[in-house]
């Protein structure tokens, strides 16, 4: 079976797009270019956390919902969330009402909080998991990693939540930490060049 479709322009992009309309715009917009900022990378592990066991069109779907409902991610308003929030949330009828994803993403609020204190921002530890060139798998053959799995250990030793070795890869992919847009795929060399010329933030 080939790994890529075609998309609107005839341009061969990875399979997946084909799942639904608006994945295109999606993947050639976001899905592999590096992220730096700490508020991105905090709202692509909440996604990612609330997507276990659904469907990402599901998640995307609603996102802007959840950023609503989130204070746009912002980990240190959301760090404050008391019970009245959770129960305002889960009244939430645009984002998934499930009491465990949102209490572990509250966590995860207060636990990102403290990371940054210790390790001086996400992006420069959660960077730091990122393959070496030649560790690298090849694209969209896996679920998981050495470093998805060495990362999610890691996030649950400082106390985070919902955060297993396949959402975390799932996170990843996203955040460009690794490339995997197939071969053939119109983003590969674009994201690659992104990549190349991203400057690595150092705790």
């Amino acid at each position: 079976m080939s790994t890529t479709t075609i998309g609107p322009d005839g341009k061969a992009r990875c399979r997946w797009c084909d799942a639904a309309p608006e994945f295109f715009h999606y993947h050639d917009t976001e899905w592999g270019f590096p992220v730096t900022e700490d508020r991105r990378l905090f709202e692509k592990l909440c996604l990612e956390s609330f997507q276990s066991g659904l469907s990402w069109r599901t998640i995307l779907a609603k996102r802007e919902n959840f950023r609503a409902a989130f204070h746009n991610f912002d980990f240190d308003k959301m760090a404050e969330y008391g019970p009245g929030d959770i129960e305002r949330l889960l009244q939430d009828v645009g984002i998934v009402r499930h009491r465990g994803k949102i209490e572990a993403v509250i966590n995860n609020a207060r636990r990102a909080q403290e990371l940054v204190r210790n390790e001086g921002s996400l992006a420069a530890f959660l960077w730091s998991y990122e393959p070496k060139p030649d560790q690298l798998v090849q694209p969209q053959t896996a679920s998981t990693s050495a470093e998805s799995i060495a990362l999610s250990k890691e996030l649950k030793k400082r106390g985070w939540k919902f955060v297993g070795p396949t959402t975390v890869y799932a996170f990843m992919q996203a955040m460009g930490l690794i490339n995997d847009h197939v071969d053939g795929c119109i983003m590969r060399d674009r994201i690659e060049a992104a990549r190349s010329n991203l400057v690595r933030l150092r705790g």
